[in-house]
């Protein structure tokens, strides 16, 4: 990371001048820092929008896409690199520029799918970084290395069929764009399943179609254009190639009558299949995106890498599945941690296998079953204490949601008592809402912790606490941020107290951890909420 930063600092100079940063810049050089990697990821963000504008940026930029700080850091590396062949130009770096591994200048998929063939299978590239095409010779040994390392090679018959089905549709689309039977010179027009040469043949009147419909050697830039000597590979190639020549000659899903390519994944990257089959494999996570969908690879892709980056965690063994299993109480249920986007209320009885705890004092747990993925209240289950306690803290972590349900009527807000029901049993050890008049807070927009930017100055580990400056952020990227001007206490009843003051900002202490029933408040917004990073 101190690399990525020296570089991040050497390109600022480049763009701004020597010394002249944008305002809100960190330049924190402190590795030890807990917020080094966020820190890392925003200067990098205020320099793009610089070089690029605030909402722009290259195809291929990756950007902050997990809780994961090792994947952060590995993207911020990835994105820099981009900036800097926009500044320097392609390939062009000065003699200072530290730099990384060259993989990391490839594509997001190739990058998960090189990190989960490692942690899975063991295997690394072994591709020297001085190869041509560095990315695309790397991007070919990984689906070697795949299909030598698991069963998704298909059996050589089922294979040879999947070609001839090329040979089919090949010749369909032939039909509907050059008139029935019609061929251009040199169609060889193979069709003997067993003939040695007809994956060879396959490529060769598919290139010669493609010279047809697209012009000679023009070629959109996802085309592949390849066959290699292993069988499932050489097939997805020329699948992936006709299916893409075909949404460009006759319209997005527009096939002829017959065609035999039924399985819309076969029309994305080879890599984002591969990606699709370790993450399905190793994590059970079903990728579920709508064939009909438009834009339906580009859906799958974001979908997959997200999953590759935000990894369930694993059941280490039985005695921990059933541990961690309890039944709902008539539980309030939520998409999201911070309890904002109601669900419904969880049937008394319905199962369900808990994975994560909030930090701090919160009784909120992530937990799942077949039909749902959602948050709940511990207080509003059968899980004991002491086991809910042994859960691992979802900090770093954000896990997908969904509620599928007879029960899941949402998003939307928690409902208000109305009358008797499950709500009785919160009401009496409910804190009485915050009076707004009276803690001045009309007009402001209520934000929460994450939209917090949280300066540290000092920590206390004997107390765990920490010294820290708060500004309150028009969004979690902590953009247009206001100084902290108040903070009220409703569980004391005081305002909290200001222990000093650094650059101009109120200093003020807090327990590590998650903090509730506050008011926060900046000039034109407020939060009931914060979280203190543990530095342990």
């Amino acid at each position: 990371m101190f690399d990525t930063r020296a570089d991040l600092e050497l390109l600022a100079d480049e763009v701004l001048g020597e010394g002249t940063r944008p305002p809100d810049w960190t330049g924190n050089l402190d590795m030890e820092t807990t917020t080094v990697v966020s820190d890392l990821w925003f200067d990098n963000e205020l320099l793009a929008t610089e070089i690029f504008g605030a909402t722009t940026r290259p195809d291929g930029w990756i950007g902050a896409t997990s809780y994961n700080q090792a994947v952060i850091a590995r993207n911020v590396r990835h994105d820099l690199e981009f900036a800097a062949d926009e500044v320097f130009g392609q390939g062009i770096r000065p003699d200072i520029w530290r730099g990384a591994s060259a993989l990391l200048q490839c594509n997001r998929t190739l990058l998960n799918l090189i990190d989960l063939l490692g942690q899975f299978y063991g295997l690394s590239t072994t591709t020297p970084e001085s190869s041509f095409d560095f990315c695309r010779t790397v991007s070919a040994e990984a689906q070697d290395q795949l299909l030598n390392a698991t069963v998704i090679a298909e059996s050589g018959d089922v294979v040879t069929a999947q070609i001839l089905a090329v040979r089919g549709d090949l010749e369909r689309l032939a039909d509907e764009r050059l008139g029935l039977n019609s061929r251009p010179v040199g169609w060889i027009g193979n069709r003997d399943l067993l003939s040695p040469t007809l994956t060879a043949d396959n490529f060769l009147d598919l290139e010669t179609l493609a010279n047809e419909l697209l012009g000679i050697n023009q070629r959109p830039p996802d085309w592949i254009g390849a066959i290699t000597n292993a069988p499932t590979i050489s097939y997805r190639n020329l699948r992936h190639d006709l299916e893409l020549l075909s949404d460009i000659s006759l319209g997005a899903n527009v096939r002829p009558r017959g065609w035999q390519g039924v399985d819309p994944l076969e029309r994305c990257d080879p890599l984002v299949q591969d990606l699709v089959f370790v993450v399905q494999s190793e994590y059970e996570i079903p990728i579920e995106v709508s064939p009909e969908s438009a834009n339906y690879c580009e859906q799958v892709t974001d979908t997959v890498n997200f999953a590759a980056e935000n990894p369930p965690v694993p059941d280490v063994v039985l005695e921990t599945e059933n541990r961690f299993t309890a039944e709902s109480n008539f539980a309030f249920a939520y998409l999201d941690i911070a309890a904002t986007e109601y669900m419904g209320i969880m049937p008394g009885g319905v199962r369900f296998r808990a994975f994560y705890r909030n930090f701090g004092e919160s009784n909120m747990m992530f937990v799942s079953n077949d039909e749902f993925a959602l948050f709940v209240d511990r207080n509003f289950t059968t899980m004991p204490e002491e086991v809910f306690a042994a859960l691992p803290s979802i900090e770093g972590q954000e896990p997908l949601t969904f509620c599928d349900a007879v029960w899941c009527n949402g998003p939307g807000p928690t409902p208000t008592p109305t009358g008797f029901g499950i709500l009785v049993l919160i009401l009496p050890t409910a804190v009485p809402p915050v009076d707004v008049d009276e803690l001045a807070v009309e007009g402001k927009i209520q934000v929460s912790w994450n939209y917090i930017r949280v300066t540290y100055l000092a920590d206390n580990a004997a107390n765990r606490t920490a010294q820290v400056t708060l500004e309150i952020c028009a969004e979690p990227a902590q953009i247009a941020c206001e100084p902290v001007t108040r903070l009220f206490d409703n569980t004391t009843g005081q305002l909290a107290p200001v222990v000093g003051e650094s650059g101009g900002l109120n200093v003020y202490e807090f327990r590590y951890g998650y903090t509730d029933n506050l008011v926060i408040e900046g000039a034109s917004r407020y939060s009931p909420d914060i979280w203190i990073s543990d530095p342990t």
